[in-house]
């Protein structure tokens, strides 16, 4: 089922009659099963006799994008190369801007489909394609469970002004997509892509990008390793997660975040798995449905709602206020970005979890907390400390650069939360320290967890 509120009609051109085929721009939803998006395009395509294109436009050196990520988004894009071949669907990955790619293949279309964003970059991209081409353009929302513009029309003040209006409509949403085989195979068509995704650790090396951070072993891109991961999850994980997934030295975690950053699993998909397995108890399962759903979707509407959702000036006002009011505090460690990046502050447990995040491209969740309120403690100043945890986010983890990773950046600075004790430096934005962690989780068993991932990629 695909429902209408997840489709929006970005032009009023009328279908092309003599268009050779439906062609789906993919971009935010790289995988080719459980996509709505590419199910409308095959659906479109055996209602007039038409075969299935999509397309993929590879940029070099996309903003704030490394090599670290290109390796983990080109494992994906060789996945869905193959999935697409054995349905009988055309895939042409051609160089240069996205919406370029797709300006260019609209031009014989019938109708192009595309997913949709909530990037501003990607935002104007879709626009400008649906300004230029001479066919119908149709955005298809995948990347959520209940529709931003459903959800809310305003940005929420936080999880529970959101948490209603999700749980509201979130039955209508959460049901799995039918999927429809094309029945006109694309093979005749003369349409040539400008790479080989059978190699993708050689088609990496011919890219223009920026090679300072390299890949990792821990995490292989692509949806055949993303389900594996949620399969582990939900058979091995989900029992107890609601208790356990706070202690940073246990994988009682998903690990899936970055497979939804480059759209390689959808969060439906995800959502039923755990919902429908009947392992764990209710409070397990609902926890992870909670993070999933009502968590990441609040930051889907804070980027779809918030002007300059990726700067200090986003913060809610009084956040700002209490921080400005504090700038001047004392500090009694102040570390710039290269002594960060170092991992060689004072403080042993930080390190651990910058090192985590160095080398493996991922930090346990509670660890993120803590790793960037101490950013906070330790910068000259507020604007300081979150363009430096924003620009390390960006830079290390395979699920930077989107609006959860926004969003969770712009919480331990005061987004989606409330006024706390009011304390140096932090003024009244919530305080974490390592006492917490010693008194609440094993650290010796985390400094060791990370022992052992680091040497795995040093390997």
């Amino acid at each position: 089922m695909i429902q209408n509120t997840r489709i929006q009609n970005l032009n009023d051109h009328e279908r092309r009659a003599d268009g050779a085929y439906v062609l789906y721009w993919m971009q935010e939803s790289q995988r080719a099963r459980g996509n709505a998006a590419l199910e409308m395009a095959i659906r479109g395509a055996n209602k007039y006799g038409l075969p299935v294109v999509v397309c993929f436009g590879l940029m070099d050196g996309y903003p704030e994008a490394n090599e670290r990520h290109y390796a983990f988004m080109l494992d994906g894009l060789a996945d869905c190369a193959a999935e697409f071949q054995a349905r009988g669907i055309a895939f042409v990955l051609r160089r240069g801007m996205p919406g370029d790619v797709a300006l260019e293949l609209s031009h014989k279309a019938a109708a192009v489909i595309c997913d949709r964003s909530y990037i501003p970059a990607q935002r104007e991209w879709r626009t400008a394609l649906a300004e230029a081409a001479t066919c119908p353009v149709v955005q298809v929302e995948t990347e959520v469970v209940v529709p931003v513009d459903v959800a809310s029309d305003k940005s929420e003040y936080a999880a529970r002004t959101i948490r209603p209006r999700i749980h509201r409509v979130w039955d209508e949403y959460l049901v799995p997509l039918d999927e429809t085989e094309p029945e006109m195979p694309a093979d005749g068509l003369p349409l040539e892509s400008d790479f080989d995704l059978s190699d993708p650790a050689a088609l990496l090396s011919t890219l223009d990008l920026d090679r300072s951070v390299k890949p990792v072993k821990r995490f292989r891109g692509g949806r055949v390793a993303a389900l594996e991961m949620l399969n582990r999850f939900v058979d091995d994980v989900l029992d107890g997660y609601a208790k356990g997934r706070n202690e940073p030295s246990s994988a009682q975690t998903s690990f899936l975040s970055p497979y939804l950053h480059f759209g390689h699993i959808s969060p439906v998909e995800m959502a039923l798995a755990a919902r429908d397995s009947g392992i764990g108890a209710t409070e397990d399962r609902g926890s992870f449905i909670e993070e999933l759903v009502v968590r990441r979707e609040l930051a889907m509407n804070y980027a779809n709602f918030a002007i300059g959702f990726e700067t200090y000036d986003a913060l809610p006002d009084w956040a700002r206020k209490t921080l400005s009011e504090h700038a001047g505090d004392e500090r009694e460690y102040v570390y710039d970005r290269a002594a960060l990046e170092a991992c060689g502050t004072h403080d042993a447990h930080w390190n651990d979890a910058m090192r985590e995040m160095v080398h493996t491209g991922f930090m346990h969740n509670y660890m993120r907390m803590y790793w960037a309120k101490k950013i906070l403690e330790w910068s000259a100043t507020p604007e300081d400390a979150f363009n430096t945890t924003l620009a390390l986010n960006n830079k290390y983890f395979l699920d930077g650069r989107d609006p959860n990773s926004y969003a969770n950046v712009a919480w331990c600075f005061g987004l989606h939360d409330r006024a706390w004790t009011e304390r140096q430096v932090f003024g009244k934005i919530r305080y974490m320290n390592a006492n917490g962690l010693n008194r609440k989780f094993d650290m010796e068993a985390y400094t060791a967890f990370v022992d052992s991932v680091v040497k795995a990629e040093q390997a």
